[in-house]
């Protein structure tokens, strides 16, 4: 069925039509990204293309898109290098410190990166290491903060959740939690300080062909966060 789905978009390449992404797009996207940019992009780019359906698995883990069966992906930070996959660029993200008005009601709010290490903070990933946090201010050296009573996930969506529910001080996206802030569940904190850049990639299968429903979202999503 994909074979004759790609010859039928590749005959309407070379007569230059604009082949209807059809059939169903998989795609997995970590949960905090989907939330915040993919279902919002995907309700306007599923009303003008009706004959593409949609499978979306939200997931921070690595995902093998060949072996798994997936169209693409979207992976913050950098990927590996891989023969077998493409990866393209759609956006730089900076990452900023975040806490609820209730937790910083009940530990108080850091004025320097030094006073992060008598408060909790919510690091990303399982593993024993320290969960350094790099911070700097403009045309200052870098800061690294680490210590502090630690609370480790394994999602960044689940990080943002305890962050609203006062469990401590997140270390997110700036641009995933604007909604957050405008709300009053978050407060950005050393607003003067920020982390490295981080970049969201979209990743797909390496293919002589690209399939008109892939090709259609990634220059769909691109021009969405545009006009953001």
């Amino acid at each position: 069925m994909q074979i004759l789905q790609d010859l039928a978009e590749v005959e309407a390449s070379i007569r230059q039509d604009a082949p209807e992404p059809t059939g169903t797009l998989r795609l997995t996207v970590p949960e905090i990204y989907g939330r915040a940019v993919v279902l919002p992009f995907l309700s306007g780019f599923l009303d003008q293309w009706q004959a593409l359906d949609v499978e979306v698995s939200f997931t921070d883990r690595i995902v093998d898109l060949v072996e798994e069966g997936f169209d693409l992906s979207i992976r913050l930070g950098e990927v590996e290098q891989d023969s077998q996959l493409i990866a393209r660029v759609i956006e730089q993200a900076q990452g900023s410190l975040y806490a609820s008005p209730a937790y910083l009601e009940g530990f108080g709010i850091p004025d320097t990166p030094g006073d992060l290490v008598r408060h909790q903070r919510l690091i990303y990933g399982l593993s024993p290491r320290p969960g350094i946090w790099t911070l700097a201010a403009s045309g200052d050296e870098p800061v690294s903060v680490e210590g502090g009573r630690l609370f480790r996930f394994d999602s960044g969506e689940a990080i943002r959740e305890a962050a609203i529910h006062g469990m401590g001080i997140a270390f997110l996206p700036s641009s995933l939690m604007e909604t957050d802030v405008k709300a009053g569940r978050l407060v950005k904190l050393l607003s003067s300080f920020q982390g490295s850049t981080l970049p969201i990639q979209v990743i797909y299968p390496s293919r002589k062909h690209l399939a008109a429903k892939i090709r259609q979202f990634i220059d769909g999503l691109v021009e969405y966060l545009d006009e953001r």
